[in-house]
């Protein structure tokens, strides 16, 4: 299974800690860079450090978590290599990997149910890139 690497503002800290836990108890392997307190900052730091971390190490994926995990998922794809994306529900977490390759997920950190963030992540997680030709060829018109 590929390491997760895990980073969150302030918005997103409750939910990056409670995802750490289901991690631990899941043996799901994770590096958390930040950020460790409610203290407010800036989400494109902390998206841009989970970015380049991914793309160095081809055998991570990464999971951001802002107020609605947009910022962080802007902030993100700036970054050559990454395919970040939001999702809401099963179904878009799970194309996003078998057609799109999704390096990166980025997740609502408010008003917004962890037993729903939970799925999301694990079929997010569990999920694999079909390597279609059709879907190589889109990812590499994007690059």
């Amino acid at each position: 299974m590929v390491k997760i690497i895990i980073g969150s503002d302030h918005a997103g800290f409750n939910l990056k800690e409670k995802l750490k836990k289901y991690f631990d108890k899941k043996k799901i392997r994770y590096e958390d860079v930040g950020t460790y307190s409610l203290e407010r900052v800036d989400y494109p730091y902390y998206a841009k450090k989970v970015a380049r971390k991914i793309i160095k190490n081809r055998n991570t994926r990464g999971i951001l978590i802002c107020g609605t995990g947009t910022g962080m998922v802007i902030a993100a794809n700036k970054i050559k290599g990454v395919r970040a994306v939001v999702a809401y529900d099963l179904y878009s977490a799970k194309m996003s990997r078998m057609d799109n390759d999704a390096n990166i997920l980025a997740l609502r950190g408010r008003y917004f149910s962890y037993k729903k963030t939970q799925q999301i992540v694990n079929m997010w997680i569990n999920s694999k890139f079909t390597g279609k030709s059709i879907h190589r060829k889109r990812i590499k018109s994007i690059e």
